[in-house]
């Protein structure tokens, strides 16, 4: 996700996200061909790229490309419980055979994260880890002052933002 954060107004935001929308758009063309602009049901690009780190840098290009460097920032919406297996993180979880020995410990994952936050305008991520992952949480919490979300950590139940709250997740 683009966040505009140095916009002076939401007609301004609205512009400046257009505006990188539209340079994603050729920055992705130029470099995976007209058949990678096609995008899903909510609007997104889906280019074939091999890894996350890519994804960053298309949108940072494009960001750059629109003239908004450090003026529009990057949050992230993970969603981590879907690709959660046996206390590891799948990122090929869409693959049926995805080799158990690439999954990632939650450290790993963290320092991953930790990564993109370091290289990249990362203000946000939301469900970075398994719902019930509560270690995880608390230690990307304690790890980073940027936002971190917890939708399906907390699901709006007052128990879990109660247990959120008192272990600092």
């Amino acid at each position: 996700m683009i966040l505009p954060t140095g916009a002076a107004s939401f007609s301004e935001a609205m512009k400046m996200g257009s505006e990188v929308y539209h340079h994603l758009k050729n920055v992705i063309k130029a470099k995976f061909g007209l058949d990678a602009t096609a995008v899903g049901d909510e609007g997104g690009f889906a280019p074939n790229i091999l890894n996350n780190k890519d994804a960053l840098t298309l949108i940072q290009d494009a960001i750059a490309k629109a003239g908004y460097t450090g003026r529009i920032d990057i949050g992230m919406d993970v969603a981590a419980s879907e690709f959660f297996k046996d206390g590891k993180y799948d990122l090929d979880f869409k693959n049926p055979k995805s080799d158990k020995t690439k999954w990632l410990t939650p450290e790993k994952l963290q320092d991953m994260y930790l990564d993109f936050v370091k290289n990249f305008p990362i203000v946000s991520i939301e469900d970075p880890f398994d719902q019930d992952d509560w270690n995880a949480w608390k230690s990307i919490t304690a790890a980073t002052s940027i936002q971190i979300v917890g939708d399906d950590l907390t699901v709006t139940n007052p128990k879990r933002i109660q247990t959120a709250v008192e272990q600092t997740a």
